[in-house]
C-alpha cells in the first residue's frame, strides 16, 4: 500500500509562505493563520510540501481503510489562496451563497483576496467544517 504524501511534516511553516506567497497574499495568510487557529486552538503546521494545516482528524474510506488529515487548512495555489473544509450540508450552502466571490471544489475553497470574503460567513464555515469532521471522526469510531 503507497503511504499518503499528504501527512504531517517538520517543514518550516514560515519557510513555505516565504517562497511562495506573493507581496499581495503575505498579508491574506497571516489573517488566515490567526484565523485557522483561533478556530482549531491548533499551531499551524506542514502538512505535504504545500498545505500550512490545522489539528488533524482519522477518517475511514468506504472499503475499510484510514487515513489522518488536517482538521482544515490553506495553500497557496498560483494567484489563488485555497482552504480546505467540508462544505456539505444546507447551512453551509448558505454560508457559501453570501461568502462572496468565490470557487467551491469537494472540499477545496478558492478565492483570490480575502477581502473578498465576508469574514463571519468564512469563520461560520471554518468552524462548521472543524465540527462535522470531528463527529464523522467520532461516528466512525475513530476518536
Amino acid at each position: 500500500m503507497r503511504e499518503a504524501k499528504t501527512k504531517a511534516t517538520e517543514s518550516s511553516v514560515d519557510d513555505y509562505l516565504a517562497s511562495r506567497a506573493a507581496e499581495g497574499q503575505r498579508a491574506d495568510c497571516v489573517a488566515l493563520m490567526a484565523l485557522l487557529g483561533k478556530i482549531t486552538g491548533q499551531a499551524p503546521k506542514m502538512w505535504g510540501p504545500s498545505i500550512v494545516g490545522y489539528g488533524a482528524y482519522a477518517y475511514r474510506l468506504a472499503g475499510g481503510k484510514t487515513g489522518e488529515s488536517c482538521l482544515t487548512g490553506f495553500a497557496i495555489r498560483g494567484k489563488s489562496l485555497v482552504i480546505y473544509l467540508a462544505a456539505d450540508g444546507p447551512r453551509q450552502a448558505e454560508l457559501l451563497a453570501r461568502l462572496g466571490r468565490h470557487k467551491m471544489g469537494k472540499a477545496c475553497l478558492y478565492f483570490t483576496r480575502l477581502g473578498d470574503l465576508d469574514g463571519s460567513a468564512l469563520e461560520q464555515l471554518i468552524t462548521g467544517s472543524v465540527a462535522e469532521l470531528k463527529r464523522r471522526q467520532l461516528a466512525d469510531g475513530l476518536l
